[in-house]
């Protein structure tokens, strides 16, 4: 698999490798074959998206680039819930790749921090720089794109499409969250329908405003064909 853009991989054109292409290239071949939605391209949409959000918010570019790149290295849901796995498989990775104390320590505390944990949790970025990748990674769950991952995941887990006989539930710790085993279609309102209004920044704010409407058309859609209805 290549990255197309030579803005992504810079020894396309025979740059000097750094640290973000490094760890990118790690990643990408990690992540190629992996089809429950958290593969490399869901991982370098996030990355893009936090570039952009980091420019116009003004944040750390190479903290936040490192941060996107690792954010999904080994996450809960494929670790038997363990939330310690992913900041551990960052740090491990990142100090591999001879990025300084500084910047490992700020960007494992990004992903151990980034991730959604029921719509009762509330636990904040301490910086501007997380809340650009977290900004970025929840637009990547909303929209056209959020969609097709959340059935995606579905699939992979086991879930039911859609039951109208099982209600959402709103969780209000992360171990309801984690034990859930509700539907895809839920999970709309366990957490997707909640992510335009817990964006951290200005330029998340906006771009969310979008998705979040294309996904409320979506599902009263949904609800109406399942229904019967033309």
């Amino acid at each position: 698999m290549n990255i197309s853009t030579t803005a992504l991989n810079p020894l396309a054109q025979g740059a000097e490798s750094t640290l973000v292409s490094r760890v990118a290239a790690h990643i990408q071949a990690r992540f190629a074959d992996e089809s429950s939605g958290h593969d490399w391209h869901h991982i370098e949409r996030v990355w893009k998206l936090a570039r952009q959000i980091a420019k116009e918010e003004g944040a750390d570019q190479e903290v936040v680039e490192l941060a996107a790149l690792v954010h999904d290295i080994a996450d809960w849901k494929f670790h038997g819930g363990v939330d310690s796995v992913g900041p551990r498989e960052a740090e491990r990775l990142l100090r591999q790749e001879g990025a300084s104390e500084d910047v490992v320590d700020h960007v494992v505390d990004i992903v151990a921090t980034i991730s959604f944990k029921g719509a009762g949790v509330r636990r904040e970025m301490r910086t501007l720089d997380g809340e650009c990748v977290q900004d970025a990674d929840r637009l990547d769950a909303i929209g056209a794109i959020g969609i097709a991952r959340c059935f995606a995941y579905g699939g992979h887990a086991g879930r039911l499409m859609y039951d109208p006989d099982v209600p959402p539930v709103m969780h209000a710790t992360a171990e309801a969250y984690k034990a859930a085993k509700g539907t895809s279609l839920n999970h709309f309102y366990e957490k997707l329908f909640l992510l335009k209004d817990r964006m951290n920044t200005r330029t998340g704010r906006a771009l969310a405003d979008e998705r979040h409407r294309f996904m409320e058309e979506f599902v009263a859609r949904f609800l109406r064909e399942w229904g019967g209805e033309p």
